[in-house]
């Protein structure tokens, strides 16, 4: 992907301003890698759980009527994995050492997802959706069904 140098400087400039973050990754939605910086942590499968991750969070939030989901949270005993919506298409998520200040985990996620979203998006080719065919008119919304014609010709069996 042409995005993936400045999108890793992004990660490297976070890892900078939050030192203890232990990794950072960008994916697409449907959990592949766009760049990534995780030592020790294969960026392929957690790319993968993250959307897996995401789709329930997306699902638990839209059952919830908590509208559009922006982030998703869970703490381990021994950190924080954090993801951040990026765009319209991909999605930042962020390993952190358990003494990390979530505040400002937070405040940088979004921030640095906010920009990674504007380089994938500036990068991806805009779709123009064709809006849907009108179904054809019908009365009173019901199905249209085929009929046979009548005829009144009388059928009789004598013998």
């Amino acid at each position: 992907m042409a995005v993936e140098p400045p999108i890793l400087e992004e990660l490297h400039r976070l890892r900078t301003r939050v030192p203890q973050l232990t990794g950072a990754l960008a994916a697409s939605v449907d959990g592949l890698v766009i760049a990534h910086d995780t030592p020790g942590v294969e960026p392929e499968g957690l790319a993968a759980l993250t959307a897996a991750a995401l789709g329930v969070a997306v699902r638990v939030a839209d059952a919830t009527g908590q509208g559009d989901l922006r982030e998703l949270l869970v703490r381990g005993v021994h950190g924080y994995v954090a993801t951040y919506a990026a765009g319209r298409t991909a999605v930042l998520t962020l390993l952190a050492e358990d003494r990390v200040n979530v505040g400002r985990l937070h405040l940088e996620g979004r921030r640095t997802g906010a920009r990674i979203g504007e380089l994938v998006d500036d990068a991806a080719p805009v779709e123009v959706k064709k809006p849907p065919a009108k179904p054809a008119a019908t009365r009173r919304g019901a199905a249209r069904t085929t009929r046979t014609p009548r005829t009144n010709t009388p059928t009789t069996t004598e013998s």
